[in-house]
């Protein structure tokens, strides 16, 4: 029977191959329909989904990567595997951007009739109904999965849903003007409409960069989901009294959660051993795969003051237990 971590594993695989699969279909059409009708604003989508199709593959095998057991020579598992491809294809995108921007401009100087641009406006509306729909289905099982690399990848696709309905209110201009105003020259429309493309793929990047590299350097968890992790093991005052030197990380979509528990200096080992898997199991079950490392440290009531160290107790608490035990505060 499969446990949680093997079924999030398995749906990741599943979510990512699909857009491998959707990814492929739309560069081979893009590229037939750009070329066939002259347009470098579709064949600029071609290269945009090209990318999309190369960042879906290492997203694909980055996830299969990252599921990987810890091992010997990498004793804290492979998660950091999703961050690395977020970058790579961060950069594959901000590379398509720049060889869009090139093209578009030789175009912009030298403009050029377009043939059957209605055959355009039906592949881009394909493509948005498409990306729309795996990028919505990446987005969900990435967040609900945590995963960066799915989450990078339904950017990608999101991006080419936004970047796709410019290209075709471009290629509607320059359809409808042929009607409504035949002599007038809107063929600049299609190398503009593909610069902003372009400009709003290099914008994504940025982001895609900034969120892939803040796992890498180890940036703590977000604060709402380190309260969260503090009042896991607040549930368990006063039995545990105190908690500090709470640090956490991430890895791709694993978190790695640690810290000083504070307990009677009079509990047995076994008992406080207890303590520990009950709060880590708590912990787990919010946050699958989370790795959580508890240091045990005695309490000295007398010393601590409410909210010093992570102190969980009252000053009736304190004082109780103090007082059972012959100290004074």
């Amino acid at each position: 029977m499969e446990d949680g971590v093997e079924k999030r594993d398995k749906r990741k695989r599943n979510v990512a191959l699909l857009s491998v699969f959707s990814n492929t279909s739309l560069v081979f059409l893009k590229i037939t329909i750009g070329m066939m009708i002259g347009s470098v604003s579709v064949i600029s989508e071609a290269i945009h989904s090209g990318m999309d199709l190369m960042a879906a593959v290492i997203a694909f095998f980055a996830i299969r990567t990252s599921a990987k057991p810890a091992d010997e020579d990498h004793p804290f598992g492979h998660g950091k595997i999703e961050n690395i491809s977020g970058i790579i294809e961060a950069l594959l995108i901000l590379l398509a951007a720049g060889w869009i921007i090139y093209e578009a401009a030789g175009k912009l100087m030298s403009p050029q009739p377009l043939s059957e641009p209605a055959w355009g406006v039906a592949v881009m509306l394909f493509s948005v109904a498409i990306n729309m729909l795996v990028s919505h289905r990446l987005f969900v099982v990435g967040e609900e999965t945590d995963s960066i690399a799915l989450k990078a990848d339904a950017w990608h696709l999101r991006a080419d849903v936004y970047t796709s309905l410019g290209v075709l209110i471009g290629l509607l201009i320059i359809l409808l003007g042929g009607y409504i105003s035949p002599g007038t020259n809107l063929q600049w429309v299609d190398p503009v409409a593909a610069i902003l493309v372009a400009l709003h793929i290099a914008r994504t990047s940025y982001h895609l960069i900034i969120e892939s590299a803040q796992d890498l350097i180890d940036l703590g968890l977000p604060d709402d989901e380190v309260e969260e992790i503090r009042g896991h093991i607040a549930a368990f005052a006063p039995t545990v009294r105190g908690v500090h030197r709470l640090r956490t990380r991430k890895a791709g979509g694993d978190r790695f959660v640690e810290f000083h528990l504070r307990v009677d200096a009079a509990m047995s080992v076994d008992e406080a051993h207890r303590i520990t898997d009950m709060i880590a199991c708590s912990i787990k079950q919010h946050y699958p795969g989370t790795t959580v490392t508890i240091h045990i440290e005695p309490c000295n009531c007398a010393r601590a003051t409410v909210g010093s160290c992570g102190c969980f107790l009252s000053d009736e608490s304190r004082q109780e237990i103090c007082s059972k035990a012959g100290r004074k505060i």
